[in-house]
């Protein structure tokens, strides 16, 4: 009996120094590199989710349809490819929306109106006090409009498009096959390995510790 409890003890020995082999700084160290490469990573996902959007406000800003939908997919497809690109609130098309907001009053404005063209009158006091569009901008046009004797007429027959479909809005993958990844793949990998070798050590020192109280 007391030859085997010798044995057993050897093993857990052997283990123990198999253990040793790879020490624990060891694994923290490749873990704080592979930690930086992976924030390196991510950030650069980031950056060229906020590149391909600005490139679609610059797009809806120049007012040309296909480079428009040409920027929105390569953003779609950007985000949707990388990890860490999520676009927040999404990006919105205000240039667009104003210039189809003003294609439907200037139809629904009437040439013979005595007013003349009443919504870009409204223009003439509500644009100067926007930088962009908003619900203020919107009040204002109605409330500078509501002063002409036609207003009524007008805001019954104009067609205004629907904010929301102005607003896009991808969804970026919580991991995706990339540098960025990868690398924190590994990062787990490495997180897992250095508690699975503190808790194996642990358990070895307990078990190595019994057998020497046995003998």
């Amino acid at each position: 009996m007391w030859g085997v409890r010798v044995a057993d003890k050897g093993r857990v020995r052997r283990s123990m120094k198999q253990l040793q082999r790879v020490k624990t700084w060891q694994l923290v160290i490749l873990l704080i590199l592979a930690g930086f490469l992976a924030a390196t990573f991510l950030r650069l996902n980031n950056i060229g989710m906020v590149e391909r959007r600005a490139a679609v406000q610059a797009a809806d800003d120049g007012g040309n349809s296909d480079t428009i939908i040409n920027r929105l997919y390569d953003l779609q497809r950007f985000v949707t490819a990388h990890m860490n690109a999520d676009m927040g609130k999404g990006v919105y098309l205000v240039s667009s929306y104003k210039r189809d907001v003003q294609v439907a009053y200037t139809k629904a404005s009437s040439d013979t109106n005595p007013n003349g063209n009443i919504y870009e009158k409204a223009q003439e006091v509500c644009a100067p006090k926007f930088t962009r569009w908003s619900e203020a901008y919107v009040q204002c046009t109605t409330s500078e409009l509501a002063k002409y004797p036609a207003a009524a007429n007008l805001e019954a027959a104009v067609n205004l498009p629907h904010a929301d479909s102005y607003l896009y809005d991808y969804v970026s993958p919580l991991w995706s096959p990339d540098f960025a990844g990868w690398s924190v793949l590994v990062c787990v990998a490495l997180i897992l390995m250095i508690i699975a070798r503190l808790i194996s050590v642990a358990i070895l020192r307990v078990i190595l510790h019994q057998q020497y109280k046995s003998i």
